[in-house]
């Protein structure tokens, strides 16, 4: 055996050894492509409902949204419509309203027939600082006893 089939020989075994390597990484690669499109073709079994659904959905807020759009634009119009009321209600009535309530005022003061030179019924009250002032019971007790005094005192 010579140096030239020595070297030929070890080459074939490199060539071989190569190719075996190589074949182990193509049938590697060969199943994460088929895991790879299996995972895909379950992915998209999935996916496509759920795309549907969520298709559906937001149909159905759409129209739900112009609904409720709807509403609003209705109450935004009876939300004007009762503000020109008031503000017509308001203007028309509220300055005679306010006339005839000082009229009745008047009236009622007339009639009860105060005056400012006449004291009224009931004494003013004063607030004196430091002091106690008494109660409005105690006051009214006293001014019946004072009542009852003045009344014996006559008879």
């Amino acid at each position: 055996m010579s140096g030239e089939e020595v070297a030929g020989i070890l080459v074939a075994v490199f060539w071989a050894i190569l190719v075996s390597f190589l074949a182990v990484a193509l049938a590697r690669l060969a199943q994460t492509l088929r895991a790879t499109t299996k995972l895909v073709a379950d992915v998209t079994e999935q996916a496509v409902p759920l795309l549907n659904d969520a298709s559906a959905a937001v149909r159905s807020a759409q129209t739900q949204i112009d609904r409720v759009d709807a509403i609003a634009s209705d109450v935004q119009e009876v939300t004007s419509n009762a503000s020109a009321l008031s503000t017509t209600v308001a203007s028309t009535f509220g300055g005679p309203l306010v006339k005839v309530a000082a009229f009745g005022y008047g009236v009622r003061r007339a009639l009860t027939g105060r005056r400012e030179d006449r004291p009224s019924a009931e004494p003013r009250r004063e607030v004196i600082v430091g002091r106690t002032v008494p109660s409005a019971r105690r006051v009214r007790r006293a001014q019946r006893a004072a009542d009852r005094a003045h009344r014996e005192k006559g008879n």
